[in-house]
């Protein structure tokens, strides 16, 4: 789907500061950032037969405050958009809602094109102007849509037994047709089994994507791309070309040391041309391709690497001109019903940007060391000068270790690749169907008698198309760099599917790391779309009786499910229904979440969870030794337990929000009757914990989750800060207890306590990775240090998102904004002052703007700057031990009351409450 995503709240983010308002006609203020479904603007290939508008308001200031109406227009042409919309006109409607409205016309077909604007008005009644005219097309929405054939070599047919190192040599495909006409209009639907890359007559229309069409469940669906290749065609002669590797549908995946050898990939496209005169002429892949493995891409692997062979290369062979005579017949699959094609829901990997190497070294005659500063993911392109038949060789590291190339962390992953050029000169080579997790590139065997050069080589940094709002700094330099570190995790891990780690031998869609950064990431990126499609795939990969796999897409490597990683069934949609207010992602997952409750019922006696868990994962200090130390010393019935509550509340949660108003009654009582089990279960009279170990995570799961009565909610925040006291005030969490953390903390009013964790230097601390060299997060709070290298322990990823879960604290600690109501449509401010910052600012991304906030110490206090955006209201809560001295709005207004504010800027001035006599726990 070659769409073109809306920066959507990102880049309308900039632009609405101020009491944003809706002037009227002669003011020329009209809607702005039209988009569909989860923030795409103008999408060519979308997914959606009944789509969702959302705009937002222009950034004219005037006294306006909300919306009160809306009408939106909908047509098959842009002309009769502004004369007689033929599809829909919802006319005036009152209602304060600027996104997610549903489409009410005809539902749209495959190939449909409509045009949409949207006006609204304001409190006053008082109109907007029209929007310009924003537009969507709909990709192929059924299998029936496709007459093309899946294609494939000779010889990779399973009836041939094909060895693993057929599977893993890339197919190139060609066809060669005309035309007789003068094109209007040429569409190209495509998808594979397997990774791709598409030429149109020597043009790769794939220049800028990453292995598409990704990844998903292939058994049940295959997402399909669209690309406009209008301008591409030529009038007479033409040549349709595709290269074929196997990527995640039959390369290796997790430490499985062979191929799938039951599946080969498989190519799919169809071409439909619409001519000037209207008629039409579809080109599909079918038994008049040719085909070949004769190519110079000799092997290809998402882990092990790409094997270049410069003797094999065929010039021109996407052209028209080329002889294929020696190319072989394809072999062909009929599509069947039993795997859905639906066109690609979010946007697809991309090369997104590159980096210099910052330094290099020379090790050896023939081999150099490029330090690119940074860890990252994707591919080099290298331009070195090479010898006939010497072998050049590329290999990848995170780090060094004590100065010496380091490899042993990427396990069983090769993640080599190899160029073998056929003639003295230079060489040009990026590869196309792997990539790899690096700082550091070592390259050898080039011309040993030329001298190495900075520009031998460019890293590719690769990773979905989304955008990120760089929307946090402070007068801190480590904060600052940790915030930095936590975006370069989300780039690295947001391929496709959101990784664990992309460089060692797994690389899977791990749902427990998946609960602990989905909010902290959509308060950092547009990544809705991706988080969305993601939750797809896990509703596929769930069983009937409600089981959740490990990770998303499954394949078969561990077959169990886990408490606090299965429970992304529920907890995913409901964060993301928080932060967008759009009740689809709960309607779609609302089955899927009671079904998880029916499976978390089934592995539970009493109320009381025998689930299996992978516990508080990779907890500091265990007391347990050799592989049980990864699990953490919180009592594992605990930890399932307190996670079947929280699901049951989620669901409950998720059941009122859709009107289900019976299930919402029975959940409630379950989550009573978990809670009363719970305490009585786990902890003593006097909140001891009675099974396993006294964990600071045993108490976070207690208070987070909300399992103990009123009574006992202090006395846990005691034993909790008395934990963390006897730690030297470190943390003592793994992948569970860690989120949890800094909320928690600050609802016992025990903020000076977060700060103490997060500015903590020593191990284990977000700053230890820092004064390590740290540009990444990491999977252990010490996977490296300078002085040793890395961590002797297995499982030293150098590129791990868990733990940037912190980044959420920034936006609603820090910063001090939450939603009271879903997609921010009311939210609570409320900045968490410290002495230990001078200066703190960010904004937070919503559906109808963003909030700003800003705040300085001054020398009796601090001053905090807040932007509440057109059609939201906010309350403005001081801190514990603060007081508000002095609240004004941006136009000098004194205020009386910071309840209930409207859309606006407003400065506040804080001084210390002496009068404020709060416990202190």
């Amino acid at each position: 789907m070659n769409v073109v995503k809306a920066f959507g709240i990102a880049v309308v983010i900039i632009n609405l500061v101020g009491g944003c308002s809706f002037p009227s006609y002669t003011e020329n203020g009209k809607p702005i950032s039209l988009t569909v479904g989860e923030g795409f603007k103008n999408p060519l290939g979308y997914y959606e037969a009944i789509p969702r508008f959302s705009w937002k308001p222009p950034s004219n200031s005037s006294t306006s405050t909300r919306q009160s109406a809306y009408q939106i227009q909908v047509a098959s042409t842009f002309e009769r958009l502004t004369t007689e919309p033929d599809k829909w006109d919802s006319s005036k409607i009152k209602s304060s809602a600027m996104s997610w409205i549903l489409y009410k016309g005809k539902a749209l077909s495959s190939r449909e094109k409509i045009f949409w604007r949207v006006r609204f008005w304001d409190e006053n009644d008082v109109a907007s102007e029209w929007s310009d005219p924003a537009k969507l097309e709909v990709g192929l929405l059924e299998n029936s849509d496709w007459k093309a054939s899946w294609i494939g070599a000779k010889g990779t047919q399973i009836s041939a037994s094909p060895s693993q190192s057929i599977l893993a040599t890339p197919q190139y495909f060609r066809k060669q047709f005309s035309l007789d006409k003068s094109v209007r209009k040429a569409r190209l639907y495509v998808t594979a089994k397997g990774v791709f890359k598409v030429f149109l007559n020597g043009e790769d229309i794939t220049a800028n994507d990453a292995l598409p069409p990704g990844w998903t469940p292939y058994e049940k669906r295959i997402e399909t791309l669209t690309y406009d290749v209008t301008s591409l065609l030529n009038q007479n002669e033409n040549a349709l070309g595709a290269i074929v590797a196997g990527g995640w549908y039959s390369g290796r995946i997790a430490d499985l040391k062979e191929t799938d050898h039951s599946k080969s990939p498989r190519f799919l496209a169809q071409l439909e041309i619409t001519y000037s005169d209207n008629t039409t002429k579809v080109v599909t892949s079918n038994e008049s391709w040719k085909s070949t493995q004769s190519g110079p891409i000799r092997f290809a692997s998402n882990y092990d690497g790409e094997r270049y062979d410069e003797r094999f290369e065929m010039d021109d062979w996407a052209s028209p001109e080329f002889d294929d005579s020696n190319w072989s017949q394809v072999i062909t699959d009929e599509i069947t019903s039993q795997t859905r094609l639906r066109p690609k829901r979010h946007l697809p990997v991309r090369n997104i940007k590159y980096l210099i190497p910052q330094s290099f070294e020379q090790v050896d005659k023939d081999t150099v060391i490029f330090d690119f500063g940074q860890n990252m993911v994707g591919v080099p392109s290298i331009n070195i000068p090479v010898k006939e038949g010497k072998e050049v060789k590329l290999r990848f590291a995170e780090a060094l270790h004590k100065g010496s190339f380091y490899t042993e962390n990427y396990r069983s992953a090769h993640s080599t690749d190899y160029y073998l050029p056929a003639k003295d000169g230079i060489a040009e080579y990026t590869p196309s169907f792997t990539f790899h997790g690096f700082r550091y590139v070592e390259i050898s065997g080039f011309d040993e008698t030329k001298i190495p050069l900075n520009s031998w080589v460019v890293a590719n940094v690769q990773h979905s198309d989304i955008t990120l709002y760089r929307n946090f700094k402070s007068d801190n330099t480590k904060l600052n760099k940790l915030f930095e570190n936590i975006n370069w995790g989300l780039r690295g891990n947001f391929f496709d599917i959101p990784l664990d780690c992309p460089q060692r031998d797994e690389r899977l869609g791990w749902t427990g790391d998946a609960n602990a950064f989905i909010t902290p990431s959509m308060y950092m990126a547009d990544v809705y779309g991706f988080w969305s499609a993601y939750l797809e795939s896990l509703r596929e990969e769930q069983t009937k009786d409600g089981f959740v796999p490990l990770y998303v897409p499954f394949v078969k490597w561990i077959n169990w499910t886990s408490s606090g990683w299965g429970d992304a069934a529920t907890i995913l949609p409901w964060e993301l229904y928080m932060m967008t207010g759009d009740r689809k992602i709960l309607e779609d997952s609302y089955p899927s979440m009671r079904a998880w409750i029916d499976y978390h019922e089934s592995q539970a006696k009493d109320n009381i969870s025998s689930m299996m868990t992978f516990g508080d994962w990779l907890q500091p200090y265990p007391e347990k030794e050799g592989k049980g130390a990864n699990r953490g010393d919180t009592d594992f019935s605990l930890i399932s337990t307190a996670f079947f509550a929280r699901s049951v509340e989620l669901t409950r949660k998720a059941a009122l929000e859709l009107g289900f108003n019976e299930d919402a009654k029975r959940l409630a009582n379950k989550h009573e009757e978990l809670a009363k089990a719970f305490r009585t279960e786990f902890f003593d009279k006097d909140l001891n914990v009675l099974k396993g170990k006294e964990t600071q995570t045993a108490y976070l799961l207690a208070l987070a989750f909300k399992l103990l009565p009123e009574s006992d909610v202090k006395i846990a925040q005691i034993k909790l800060v008395s934990l963390l006291e006897a730690s030297g005030t470190h943390l003592r969490t793994g992948f569970l207890g860690t989120p949890l953390l800094a909320d928690v903390l600050q609802e016992a009013g025990r903020t000076d306590l977060v700060y103490a964790l997060l500015f903590k230097e020593t191990y284990p601390s977000w700053f230890y990775s820092i004064n390590n060299g740290a540009t990444t997060t990491w999977e252990r709070w010490n996977s490296y240090s300078l002085e040793d290298g890395f961590n002797p322990q297995g499982m030293n990823s150098l590129n791990h998102y868990a733990y940037g879960t912190i980044s959420r604290w920034f936006y609603e600690g820090i910063l001090g904004v939450k939603p009271s109501l879903p997609g921010f449509k009311r939210a609570v401010i409320s900045p968490q002052l410290t002495s230990q910052l001078g200066f703190a600012e960010g904004s937070i991304p919503t559906p109808n703007g963003t909030i700003d906030v800003s705040w300085t110490m001054t020398n009796v206090g601090f001053d905090i700057s807040v932007t509440v955006p057109f059609n939201t209201t906010a309350e403005f809560i001081p801190p514990a031990h603060y007081k508000v001295e002095q609240a004004t709005k941006s136009n000098g207004e004194v205020l009386n009351q910071w309840v209930s504010l409207t859309s606006g800027q407003y400065q506040f001035r804080l001084t210390h409450d002496v009068e404020d006599k709060g416990a202190t726990l």
